[in-house]
């Protein structure tokens, strides 16, 4: 399957038409997630130095990512928000130093004040957990000519897990991504990635019918992002209360996701994704950049 994300700003390995800067890639892309918090909850602190971060980016890039997800605040169940400034000077250093790497760069943030100034410092892609709530947000993405992924999540990190509820979870998540994406395209905002956020205001349940139904999203006219990477909802089904401990847990769902259309997983074992999805490949199943 061929999948298809428009810029209007220049992008690594994107071809240029009159419309923008389209980047184009085959079967399921691996988004390498490199977080320079100290409170993740799986790598907290582990990439807060700038070399360690590097490091880890260069690790990912000879694996053969296609994006790199910065992120300079945790958005885990229970996670206090962190001023602009502190989220700023965590990211941008390494989003300076990743500019001229030739890789997709994208910053997970839900503040339009740190997305902006990650722009300007060289980041091609938002990944807002919020899904564009925020109206400054999509004004950020039409001015920088940036696509966004659009996630979906019932509350907010503080409170999102507590009595997360649905009618019909599948129907109001893929319905909410659906309006939203076509209201952002509407205003200006180039393309949207679709994800359908595991993990964020939902329980087990809605989290598994969620990916048995991905069909029904990935048949649509967006790309779809899946990023269940080291989540709970692997611990409730396999008892690993470690979160270092539940790569192969990733492993299993993601595969499931590209079998089912994702055009893009998010993940922190990013080279064992990209070897997995390969000989996934090869076996006839879904591909990998």
């Amino acid at each position: 399957m061929t999948h298809t994300l428009t810029f209007r700003r220049p992008v690594p390995g994107a071809e240029r038409s009159a419309s923008g800067w389209h980047l184009t890639w085959q079967g399921t892309a691996v988004m390498g997630i490199l977080n320079v918090t100290p409170d993740s909850f799986s790598d907290g602190g582990r990439h807060a130095p700038l070399p360690a971060a590097l490091a880890a980016a260069r690790s990912m890039l000879e694996a053969g990512v296609l994006f790199l997800d910065v992120g300079g605040e945790s958005t885990r169940p229970g996670a206090e928000p962190v001023p602009a400034a502190a989220e700023l000077d965590r990211v941008l250093p390494l989003i300076r130093a990743l500019a001229d790497s030739g890789v997709v760069i994208s910053v997970d943030t839900m503040k339009p004040e740190v997305a902006h100034e990650a722009l300007k410092a060289g980041a091609h892609l938002i990944n807002d957990v919020t899904g564009l709530r925020d109206p400054e947000m999509i004004r950020v993405c039409i001015q920088a000519g940036a696509p966004a992924c659009l996630m979906h999540m019932q509350g907010e990190p503080r409170t999102m897990q507590l009595h997360p509820h649905y009618d019909d979870v599948v129907s109001e998540v893929h319905g909410w991504l659906r309006a939203q994406a076509q209201a952002a395209l509407a205003a200006g905002v180039p393309d949207a990635l679709l994800d359908p956020g595991i993990g964020f205001g939902k329980t087990l349940e809605h989290n598994l019918a969620l990916l048995r139904a991905l069909p029904d999203l990935t048949a649509g006219p967006h790309p779809v992002l899946v990023a269940a990477s080291r989540k709970r909802l692997i611990d409730f089904i396999a008892r690993v209360p470690d979160p270092a401990d539940r790569d192969p847990g990733t492993l299993a769902v993601h595969l499931h996701a590209a079998r089912h259309g994702a055009a893009v997983v998010r993940a922190h074992a990013a080279g064992a994704h990209v070897q997995a999805l390969r000989v996934q490949s090869a076996l006839g199943q879904a591909g990998v950049h």
